[in-house]
């Protein structure tokens, strides 16, 4: 299977993929490919695509199909919407049915950290979204393990936290990680953030015995971008590993086939199963969809532009860099030095070909490298600063010229939250949204410095989104999975879907920060950071108490 994955990669790189049809998503003719998927996702009976593919079966799925086709063949194979209505109530179960309510076990009413939080205002807040996780812990019902061709949702016979909103499943180790835990969602990954799962798990445990004994199942996950996401650049004469998203596997996304459908429809047929491919790569970088990947065709702001697995991004060569230094300390840790130096080897191989081929030294900043083009891509994003988080740097002064850089791209102007991007295209993953796991990245990237205004400038980002996140709740009683910062904090809007309220990594950011800043945030008025030649003045000013006799 592997071997056919890597074949598949070279004829789609090669351009050759869209000549034929690529295979599907998954097997089920019902939840990944089909005459049923397709009638039903056409007649737009949802608002949103994912309801279907995530709905249950009543009964075995060849019956299903089997009077799908007697009724397909009466009409004609164009079935009345009311029709078409009423076989799917009759055969399929609500969203969410597979699921019960979960409480985790290691949940406690008041954290210790809340009474870190000094204003009282972001401490009920904090204790309010506390809460949310019982909201949010889900277990799969039995009956998806002894009729599992009855869901789309893979089970598991351990509880999770669901996200929230229309993301109802978890997120797994099956080989590698899946987009998520839905037959449909197999063949593409996640960024991978597994092996950090584990880092944080042991340093809050010290459970070797639970490492030793899963380290083999992080190992996989790796080969698993090794042996399916690899690409080689040459610059100076030199040839460079790094790695790039990219799904070859054909038809529409069964949670979106309607709009991919058509979208499709814009192209020639010979180049469909390509933009299909191409648009399943931008949900595995989990920027569905960003002006990061619009970089092909005469009009690069149409999705219909899309070229993820042309691009080497920074952030997940940042990810992969980090888990191959965490995979050696791990296998130090339990005493095999062969595999230590493997990972040791591989992560300085990595950070030489990122300098190499993502660094730019006037910018200082890294860049998506546009493999078509041969040349890195140097507008905005916070995923460019992914190595000062990961920690995959060597130059000592990267931190002074990442804040210069901020600076530069005005990006320390936004009062409500660091934005995706400056471009505004109307998807999601761009300018006005900001999303949670974004802020962190560039925060806690600075907060690690030890330079005193990298801190300080990471203090100021946390407490604007902080304000921000609080702002909204105020309003609404609700945390969003992204915000607009265009004029205030808003809900997020753009791409494929509404903005979804929950939301799994909006409240763990939030939770961290007040972690992390508690006694320093305010729930207070929002403000601007001061203009960089104000700025020394002001750190300075902040740092005096700790200098004067106590």
């Amino acid at each position: 299977m592997q071997a056919k994955t890597r074949e598949l990669c070279l004829l789609l790189l090669l351009g050759l993929g869209s000549q034929g049809a690529l295979p599907p998503p998954c097997d089920s003719q019902i939840y990944c490919h089909g005459e049923l998927l397709h009638q039903v996702q056409m007649a737009k009976l949802y608002q949103d695509d994912k309801q279907f593919v995530d709905m249950p079966l009543s009964s075995a799925p060849d019956q299903v199909l089997q009077r799908f086709g007697e009724l397909a063949a009466a009409h004609n194979h164009s079935i009345p919407q009311q029709q078409l209505q009423a076989f799917i109530q009759e055969h399929f179960q609500s969203v969410g049915q597979e699921l019960q309510s979960w409480t985790p076990e290691d949940w406690k009413d008041s954290p210790r950290f809340l009474q870190k939080i000094s204003d009282p205002k972001l401490r009920a807040w904090g204790e309010q979204l506390h809460q949310l996780w019982k909201k949010l812990g889900k277990k799969v019902k039995p009956e998806v393990l002894s009729h599992p061709e009855q869901f789309s949702l893979i089970y598991s016979a351990h509880p999770f936290i669901v996200p929230g909103g229309r993301f109802l499943e978890f997120y797994y180790c099956y080989g590698h990680v899946p987009n998520g835990a839905r037959v449909y969602y197999l063949q593409r990954s996640q960024p991978p953030l597994l092996t950090l799962m584990m880092d944080s798990y042991l340093t809050h445990t010290d459970d070797t015995t639970f490492l030793r004994d899963n380290i083999g199942t992080l190992a996989l996950e790796l080969d698993f971008w090794t042996e399916n996401r690899t690409i080689s650049v040459s610059l100076g004469g030199k040839s460079y590993v790094l790695n790039h998203y990219a799904v070859p596997y054909g038809g529409p996304r069964p949670e979106s086939y309607s709009k991919d459908a058509k979208l499709a429809d814009t192209l020639p047929e010979g180049d469909r199963e390509a933009l299909w491919a191409e648009l399943k790569a931008g949900a595995e970088s989990g920027w569905d969809f960003s002006s990061r990947w619009l970089v092909g065709g005469p009009d690069p702001t149409l999705l219909s532009s899309i070229r993820t697995s042309k691009s080497v991004p920074v952030d997940l060569n940042a990810f992969l860099c980090q888990a191959e230094e965490l995979m050696s300390n791990f296998y130090s840790r339990l005493g095999n030095d062969i595999q230590a130096t493997k990972y040791r080897d591989l992560r300085q191989q990595r950070m030489a070909a990122m300098r190499a081929i993502l660094w730019d030294e006037e910018k200082g900043a890294w860049f998506d490298y546009d493999l078509e083009k041969g040349k890195k891509k140097l507008e905005f994003y916070p995923s460019n600063l992914t190595p000062l988080w990961s920690g995959c740097f060597s130059d000592l002064d990267a931190v002074d010229k990442a804040l210069k850089y901020l600076e530069d791209s005005q990006i320390l102007t936004y009062q409500y939250g660091i934005p995706t991007s400056l471009q505004n295209t109307g998807q999601q993953w761009d300018f006005p949204n900001a999303w949670a796991p974004l802020q962190d990245l560039v925060i806690r990237g600075l907060a690690k410095s030890p330079s005193p205004r990298a801190q300080e400038v990471a203090f100021q980002l946390a407490q604007n989104w902080i304000r921000t996140n609080f702002e909204v709740y105020s309003q609404r009683s609700a945390m969003f999975e992204k915000y607009d910062i265009s004029n205030g904090g808003q809900p997020g809007g753009g791409g494929e879907y509404e903005v979804q309220e929950g939301f799994g990594w909006t409240n763990g950011v939030v939770l961290m920060l007040l972690d992390r800043y508690g006694d320093r945030l305010s729930s207070g008025t929002q403000t601007a950071f001061l203009e960089p030649h104000c700025f020394t003045a002001a750190l300075l000013l902040s740092l005096l108490p700790s200098f004067l006799p106590q």
